[in-house]
């Protein structure tokens, strides 16, 4: 499976797109049990939050930020070794004092829960 452009950037229907049947994505927002893992949840204001955030996504290795907006960021991940481009996406839910997430491998079957660990990873550094 490649990556499309135009779905990677595109919120469907308010909400972060549906993982692909391939085993290389979880989201917070899917219906499919294989894909799911649970979103960020944050106490006090969601500018804060949102800020903290982008703070911890930046600091991490290899990532550039392709889109960060008031309540949508994307970000990509490559990889270390092959440098595979993962797509990280996330999106703001004042209401529900959460941020949706998303992380999908452009390219590949499996990532061998790469994408599950990096978003794990995020949510540790995220709420510390």
């Amino acid at each position: 499976m490649f990556w499309t452009p135009n779905k990677v950037e595109r919120l469907d229907g308010g909400r972060l797109s549906p993982c692909p049947a391939s085993p290389n994505c979880v989201c917070s927002q899917d219906d499919e049990i294989a894909h799911q893992i649970k979103p960020l949840s944050f106490t006090g204001g969601p500018r804060e939050a949102w800020q903290r955030l982008t703070s911890v996504v930046t600091q991490l290795p290899r990532t550039r930020i392709v889109t960060n907006g008031s309540t949508y960021l994307h970000v990509e991940f490559t990889t270390r070794l092959l440098r595979f481009v993962d797509d990280v996406e996330f999106l703001l839910d004042e209401t529900a004092a959460v941020i949706h997430v998303r992380s999908a491998s452009r390219v590949g079957h499996s990532d061998l829960g790469a994408n599950r660990a990096r978003v794990e990873a995020i949510r540790q550094l995220f709420e510390s």
